[in-house]
């Protein structure tokens, strides 16, 4: 095989990977830990031994995708980070959180914890870069003094639970979200 066939092979590899995850993601979203991997299989159009191949269980293709997840939000917080405007760089970013977390409970879950023993680097570098962007806008006057990251952590966990332990509607999602933005915010 010559180096060029290898390259796409590999470059095949990582699109296949990505096509798994993608799906797993979709579908551990909707379905829950109970999908089964055929079937994530089927929805990133490859064969079921691609999956095993990437990722030898469930629970091993279930913790790529949320940890996959949440490396897709710490580098938007860390984009956000130099943003010229602190106070709209952090809420956009909890805006982002929100509407990712109205439909996909394992990053709730991950984003919310402080002590998640099964990620420990994803977690902790998503709660710096979340750092970060409070207290930039801390520093610009726009949030209040007296939050600090893990409050705001234990914050967003809680009305996650709040709007997706129950049947609240997206309106009420929304509301809930606005008042805990308008009580961080300083007046």
């Amino acid at each position: 095989m010559t180096e060029p066939q290898r390259r796409t092979l590999r470059t095949d590899a990582r699109r296949n990977r990505e096509r798994v995850l993608a799906a797993a993601q979709e579908a551990f979203a909707a379905e829950g830990i109970s999908v089964p991997l055929d079937e994530i299989a089927r929805r990133a159009g490859v064969g079921a031994g691609t999956v095993y191949r990437h990722f030898p269980t469930k629970e091993a293709l279930f913790e790529a995708a949320i940890v996959d997840r949440v490396d897709r939000i710490i580098e938007l917080a860390r984009e956000l980070t130099t943003s010229p405007d602190p106070a709209r760089a952090f809420f956009d970013f909890l805006a982002r959180l929100v509407e990712e977390g109205s439909v996909k409970r394992d990053l709730a879950d991950a984003v919310g914890s402080t002590d998640a023993p099964e990620y420990p680097g994803p977690v902790h570098e998503l709660r710096t870069a979340i750092g970060t962007l409070l207290t930039r806008a801390q520093h610009a006057g726009a949030v209040r003094t007296d939050i600090e990251t893990d409050d705001l952590m234990r914050i967003i966990k809680g009305a996650f639970l709040a709007t997706h332990g129950t049947s609240a509607t997206p309106a009420q999602r929304n509301r809930t979200f606005a008042v805990v933005f308008d009580g961080l915010r300083t007046r």
